[in-house]
């Protein structure tokens, strides 16, 4: 009893922790009285240290090899009739291994950024963005409700917006990181509406609720048609984070960030929190096999569209960034084809292994003159031998279609943005006409009359 009261405590205190810095930090710059570079790194390191070695204390306390999942109750934000909203985190394997990732990574990344952003006049607020993006990963991978990981979702796309316009003198960097936010925005929707759709079928959004209380052979409640409609909406709240089709234009936008960022966010962790989310909500793809289907239809073609958008780049940030596009794309593959432990150790290999290559980045001319010098020679070009499989007509195509992207940002600017921009304006006018309707003739239709008393007095 014991061991399982200290296993919730550090469970609880690994969220804390990051959430605890950000708001010491953001109290230090709200007073102008921000934290020296000298110490900041070194305290940010031991934060994202202690983080790690509470979740991984926590799950040996929480999860021997007979045990359940582990239900942690913070409270009741507020309960409206038979409808309750709690803020619950749950602590089982999927939930403290994601965790657990995402904690070392953010060390590594906060170690790495140190020496990269080292007198940088954004240093303070580089590493106040990454705790709070840090929270809301937790939250994400810990959540016991659909609320806590709707709260979690807006701190994560909050922070990658931000990263994203990080060096904010220069215009490319704030047009990328708005072009971001649009998309999280929009796509944010799906999440918010499956939260209103799971209170309204369960009346609450406790994930024991409606998606059972064993990952990963729990069983919803929802029938069919409601779990579908369910998890329709989480996938098109994926699509966003995760960059998946149509979406996938901000993702090559989001490298104007530091590179720090870009591995943390693009290369491991935020890009996969889509990916995440699906994988929790595993039985309502069990429940409903057309969801699924199209869960892995929406993989497949977004990992063959990286795949070639990828060979087209002419800088390594992009490339690498189509790269784990392509490994998500295949992570959703598994998913809708009904695996749970192997996407789940996709995601952990995928999300090391490229954060270090993005963090290599910089140093890629280096190591491949090192390489050429070991060779005797140059390296040869990878994957040939699968263009030569097609047609000539058909390569060209091709190669045209990948430079270009697809053209997907021409698809969004004219499939939403502009349908969305043409609605917007015709409420206003619609607004300002009713205004003008109710409110009556102008206030200059009736002149104020002037003052005629002299010497400012009494008219007498």
């Amino acid at each position: 009893m014991i061991s399982a009261e200290l296993g919730r405590a550090l469970v609880v205190g690994a969220v804390t922790l990051p959430a605890g810095l950000w708001l010491v930090m953001a109290t230090a710059a709200l007073v102008g009285a921000p934290l020296r570079e000298r110490w900041l790194s070194p305290v940010a390191r031991t934060i994202f240290s202690l983080t790690a070695l509470a979740l991984v204390s926590g799950a040996a306390l929480l999860l021997p090899a007979d045990a359940a999942a582990q239900a942690i109750d913070l409270g009741e934000w507020f309960a409206a009739g038979d409808h309750a909203f709690h803020l619950r985190l749950l602590a089982d394997p999927p939930a403290l291994i994601f965790a657990s990732l995402c904690a070392v990574l953010c060390g590594v990344v906060a170690a790495f950024a140190n020496r990269y952003l080292h007198r940088e006049p954004g240093y303070h607020r580089f590493f106040a963005l990454l705790a709070l993006f840090a929270t809301g990963i937790l939250l994400i991978a810990l959540a016991g409700s659909i609320e806590v990981v709707f709260a979690g979702w807006e701190l994560v796309g909050l922070a990658s917006a931000l990263l994203i316009a990080f060096f904010h003198e220069r215009p490319a960097p704030v047009e990328s990181g708005l072009w971001a936010l649009t998309v999280y925005r929009l796509t944010d929707l799906g999440l918010l509406g499956a939260a209103v759709l799971v209170h309204h079928f369960q009346g609450s959004g406790d994930f024991d609720v409606f998606l059972g209380t064993s990952w990963p052979i729990g069983q919803t409640p929802l029938s069919a048609g409601q779990a579908g409609a369910v998890a329709l909406l989480l996938l098109f709240a994926a699509l966003g984070k995760g960059a998946l089709l149509p979406f996938s234009g901000w993702l090559p936008r989001a490298m104007e960030g530091p590179t720090p960022s870009s591995a943390i966010f693009y290369g491991a962790l935020s890009i996969h929190a889509g990916a995440y989310l699906l994988l929790r909500a595993g039985p309502l793809l069990d429940a409903a096999p057309l969801a699924a289907a199209l869960v892995a239809l929406v993989g497949l073609a977004t990992a063959l569209h990286a795949t070639m958008v990828g060979r087209v780049q002419t800088d390594i940030k992009s490339a690498l960034a189509y790269a784990s596009l392509t490994q998500v794309g295949i992570i959703l593959v598994e998913i809708g084809v009904g695996l749970r432990w192997l996407p789940l150790l996709h995601i952990v290999g995928h999300a090391t292994l490229r954060s270090l290559q993005i963090l290599r980045a910089p140093s890629l001319l280096h190591d491949f003159h090192t390489l050429e010098t070991a060779v005797g020679g140059h390296l040869p070009r990878t994957g040939g031998h699968l263009e030569r499989l097609l047609p000539e007509g058909t390569r060209r195509r091709l190669y045209a279609a990948s430079l270009a992207r697809w053209r997907l940002d021409e698809f969004l600017i004219a499939a939403f943005v502009a349908p969305l921009r043409r609605l917007s304006a015709g409420l206003d006018r619609a607004e300002r006409r009713w205004c003008a309707l109710l409110g009556g003739p102008a206030a200059d239709d009736h002149p104020v009359p002037e003052d005629t008393s002299k010497g400012g007095g009494d008219a007498r």
